[in-house]
């Protein structure tokens, strides 16, 4: 037996099937550093949404500053907020109307579980968007500060492209004072 050279799984693979996966990998990092938020808020956290967009926490220098006003021009739905029975029926149309691929965050306490208004009886309050969508990030507080949306993205963009852009901050690192 001799030192014959074994096949490797480069040469094994057509060299348009990696030129492919390599375009596809740059696609997925396009769309993860461009997501366009829809304009959409049903309660006390879309403020807080909003806020994230203005100076002070800058949500366009991680690509997603455009906050668009039609579901067609979007490709993330942020759920801010509570979710009424009488709303679920317009906030599912609106999900239906975004193209593929589109991606659901909730926001909120209200947004993941019902929050404070659901309770044993209740009639009016939707218990979290994922009994009705596909929601990709979860984002507790009541509600979130834009920080915790910042990072509720950054973990949206880690689920697209595999891996983060930035590195997580541990809480013992943090400067006090």
């Amino acid at each position: 037996m001799g030192t014959e050279s074994l096949p490797t799984i480069e040469s094994a693979i057509p060299s348009a099937l990696l030129q492919f996966h390599q375009l596809d990998q740059l696609r997925m990092l396009a769309r993860a550093n461009s997501l366009w938020p829809l304009t959409f808020g049903l309660a006390c956290c879309a403020i807080e949404m909003l806020s994230s967009g203005c100076a002070r926490f800058d949500l366009s220098r991680f690509g997603a500053e455009v906050f668009r006003p039609s579901p067609r021009q979007s490709d993330v739905m942020i759920v801010a907020g509570t979710i009424n029975k009488k709303m679920l029926p317009a906030v599912k149309i609106l999900y239906d109307q975004m193209p593929e691929p589109k991606w659901v965050i909730a926001m909120g306490n209200c947004a993941i579980s019902g929050g404070p208004f659901a309770y044993p009886g209740q009639y009016n309050v939707v218990e979290g968007a994922d009994t009705f969508l596909p929601v990709d990030v979860y984002i507790p507080g009541c509600p979130p500060r834009p920080e915790a949306l910042i990072e509720g993205l950054l973990e949206l963009e880690e689920k697209i492209t595999g891996n983060r852009r930035w590195p997580r901050v541990k809480p013992e690192t943090m400067v006090k004072g």
